[in-house]
């Protein structure tokens, strides 16, 4: 299975920036946990990430006519305001998993509403570092 993980604004952040909410990992350690617990499952992970929501966009769209079987998007920040990346997950055939590392709905009132999360077959919030574990297990579990 080739799943591409998508990853939004500030993740890049990740292990400086508030880590009493995200913890301490960077995103490129979260990368390389996430391949090493699932161990020798046969999953190909394509890791990216941009601050920019056309790029984003951009890249989801370039899904449309590929080879991967599955998405994984942190849509971060994202995923309270855009439209715009929730009609592009939309034009997707292929299923998508939307994860946060924290738990939204136990921060503040604007983050509770997720718009993008509206495109995904399943939604995992609160799981920290294991959010991607997770995600792709449910994909290859779903897979087969």
């Amino acid at each position: 299975m080739k799943i591409q993980i998508i990853n939004g604004p500030n993740l890049n952040l990740l292990g400086t920036r508030e880590k009493n909410i995200y913890g301490e990992m960077t995103l490129d350690e979260i990368q390389k946990y996430t391949q090493n617990a699932l161990g020798k499952e046969n999953v190909s992970l394509i890791w990216w990430q941009s601050n920019s929501e056309s790029e984003i966009i951009d890249k989801i769209q370039s899904l449309i006519s590929s080879d991967y079987d599955a998405l994984i998007i942190n849509p971060a920040a994202y995923s309270h305001t855009s439209i715009a990346i929730l009609d592009a997950l939309k034009a997707l055939s292929i299923p998508i998993v939307e994860v946060h590392l924290s738990n939204t709905h136990a921060r503040e009132s604007f983050r509770h509403s997720m718009l993008t999360a509206q495109a995904a077959s399943i939604i995992m919030g609160g799981l920290g570092k294991d959010a991607y574990y997770y995600a792709a297990l449910s994909l290859l579990r779903e897979g087969n």
